[in-house]
């Protein structure tokens, strides 16, 4: 029985139904087929948003939002370009450095491109960049947000599996950072061939020091944040609410931006945002009680231990399997309904879960740029006024520092992992 609530899922999934109903639809069958109560549907809802660390998740949403609207990404644009603005690639190399510094505080891909990645599409275009190459710039690095703590995805990852969060936020940040190294090469690379426009000159000290202090507030966030985590004086979620009152405090007292119209209207944009995470988080909570009452996982570790009881190569298998999930799936969503079922034969086999948090998040995060349902494609797309497939064809280039970073995570454990080790003795 199981297996057709699968089946049934994928079935509904083709056929267009939105992932919502796609789940929950097959799991309220099977609860009225086998004579189940129906209040059982609601509890196992319920259960699954009773959760303190998903409590991190609309806080950051929030802090994105508040970020994109109170002129903080402003001053984190203006100083990424004072910085790195002289490199070949000026602008471009603006984008990668920007998004880095800005994921330190909103966690999210969508939100970087929403924010930070519109002003620097906008100022690309306007000095002379095609805008088919400013998308694909802002689209490959906007996957360092879900990365590089705060990590929405990573949040919601150490949720379903009860791994540490603080391990694998802290296990993204060398990630992260070795992916925007690798970004900014080829924006280097790129720009060279191409002659890309940059800025006329190397700045003064003075002029980095005049910009970084207007961006030191929210630069200094994340180092805060990672900082209060490792010393044990605030949860993950006590981050995310530090966090979102320090924006609010700097954007009101340091800036003297903050309204209540700002407010009011990140409230309501984090109301919409969290409302859609969060209602797939339920339905894929009771669809997972169902799998695991049917023992779908048992039998399919079962399926995946008999193919190689290697760690590196069931990491590898597991690599594809996200890989060809995320193309459809959103990262929640295959968050939700693959982890639970891949993740404990590749532990069992002595896969590090720390280690297969950050692989898989990456991974799917790679499916934000792979059709036919890549998010950050469609959005980049209606930002940049170019089509999907002007945009995929400026993207080739950036798949190779990405699928490069891939490779590193998934055949260097000790890369993903020196880290957190490093800071626990």
């Amino acid at each position: 029985m199981g297996f057709l609530v699968v089946v049934a899922f994928l079935g509904l999934f083709i056929l267009g139904f939105p992932v919502v109903y796609a789940i929950l639809l097959p799991s309220i069958a099977y609860v009225l087929i086998e004579g189940l109560p129906l209040g059982l549907l609601a509890q196992r809802i319920t259960y699954a948003l009773d959760s303190f660390p998903l409590v991190a998740v609309p806080l950051f949403i929030f802090v994105g939002n508040l970020m994109n609207l109170s002129g903080i990404t402003d001053r984190i644009f203006l100083f990424a370009y004072t910085l790195v603005g002289r490199i070949p690639g000026g602008l471009a190399q603006v984008n990668v450095f920007g998004s880095l510094v800005f994921s330190g505080m909103s966690g999210a891909a969508l939100a970087d491109i929403g924010g930070l990645g519109r002003i620097e599409i906008d100022a690309m275009k306007k000095r002379g960049f095609n805008p088919a190459f400013a998308g694909a710039v802002t689209a490959a690095s906007a996957t360092l947000g879900p990365i590089f703590p705060p990590s929405i995805p990573l949040i919601v990852y150490g949720s379903v599996t009860s791994v540490s969060i603080v391990q694998l936020l802290i296990a993204g940040i060398m990630p992260a950072i070795v992916c925007t190294v690798l970004l900014m090469l080829t924006v280097l690379i790129v720009a060279i061939r191409h002659n890309h426009p940059r800025a006329e000159r190397w700045p003064t000290g003075g002029e980095i020091i005049r910009t970084l202090l207007p961006a030191m507030p929210a630069i200094v966030a994340p180092l805060l944040m990672v900082g209060g985590m490792t010393a044990g004086a605030f949860t993950p979620t006590e981050a995310a609410a530090m966090t979102a009152v320090y924006v609010i405090f700097i954007s009101a007292v340091f800036y003297r931006e903050l309204t209540f119209a700002h407010l009011w209207h990140s409230a309501v944009l984090t109301a919409r945002s969290s409302s859609a995470i969060l209602i797939i988080v339920a339905s894929a909570a009771l669809f997972g009680w169902i799998l695991a009452v049917e023992q779908v996982p048992q039998t399919f570790a079962a399926a995946l231990l008999g193919l190689s009881k290697d760690p590196l190569m069931l990491l590898v298998i597991a690599n594809l399997i996200f890989f060809v999930a995320g193309m459809f799936l959103d990262s929640t969503t295959a968050t939700l309904l693959l982890v639970p079922i891949i993740a404990p034969p590749l532990v069992l086999a002595g896969v590090d879960p720390v280690q297969l948090g950050i692989v898989t998040i990456f991974n799917l995060m790679l499916g934000l740029l792979t059709p036919p349902m890549g998010l950050s494609l469609f959005l980049v797309s209606d930002i940049a006024k170019v089509s999907v497939r002007q945009l995929l064809k400026a993207l080739l280039p950036f798949y190779v520092p990405l699928l490069s970073t891939l490779v590193i995570l998934t055949f260097a454990k000790d890369f993903t992992l020196w880290l957190p080790r490093m800071i626990a003795q």
